[in-house]
């Protein structure tokens, strides 16, 4: 087994050990797998783990952001995604940008923050739940694919083996969507799914790309 950002793998990870899918509306329990996406780039490759993960049987909650300089929940298309993402049986929460922290009618009441700094990344919201507090964010319960890297190591061994108590678990599916064995080869590969995409958007917006 190689344990590569890829789907193959994730495969791998979603089907290791014996653990029930929970999501942020109650406390964590043992034997829960608390699967968060926070999505930063891309609607697209979301999509794409969450169909994967339905086929599997597994329950995520994706955090979408309101700000994002790469996507507008407010399209069609951003419309659609949270759509799809409810009818896979997703939940969905907000990936907000400090100090905003405004929920709607779109959105769980529970929040990620995007790039937090340390003096408010674990800071209760009133009203909602924020994953990166006590008892959700626990040392030694916790594991993030952040910039193509296990900070504490690929959990596909502690999940297979039972070791892990509970474990929140966070996969970036831009990551793991788009192929590279870095961090750079990935986004290039994201970024060539992108042009072809904005092509696409542009005859059907009538320009002329002949």
């Amino acid at each position: 087994m190689s344990c590569a950002f890829d789907l193959t793998h994730y495969r791998e990870l979603l089907t290791a050990g014996d653990y029930s899918w929970a999501t942020f509306d109650r406390e964590p329990r043992a034997g829960d797998l608390l699967l968060r996406h926070d999505v930063d780039l891309s609607l697209d490759a979301a999509l794409a783990m969450a169909r994967l993960e339905q086929e599997l049987g597994a329950r995520a909650t994706y955090f979408l952001m309101t700000e994002s300089r790469f996507y507008n929940l407010g399209s069609h298309a951003g419309r659609d995604a949270i759509a799809e993402l409810r009818e896979l049986g997703h939940a969905v929460g907000l990936h907000a940008v400090y100090p905003k922290a405004q929920l709607d009618e779109r959105f769980d009441p529970v929040i990620a923050w995007h790039n937090p700094d340390p003096e408010y990344m674990s800071e209760p919201i009133d009203g909602a739940v924020n994953v990166m507090q006590s008892p959700w964010f626990t040392p030694g319960h916790y594991r993030s694919d952040s910039n193509h890297h296990w900070r504490e190591g690929c959990p596909h061994d502690e999940l297979a083996s039972g070791a892990l108590d509970w474990l929140q678990l966070l996969v970036h599916p831009e990551i793991w969507v788009y192929e590279g064995t870095t961090m750079r080869e990935t986004m290039e590969a994201m970024l060539e799914a992108k042009r072809n995409e904005w092509v696409d958007a542009l005859i059907d917006d009538r320009i002329d790309m002949t």
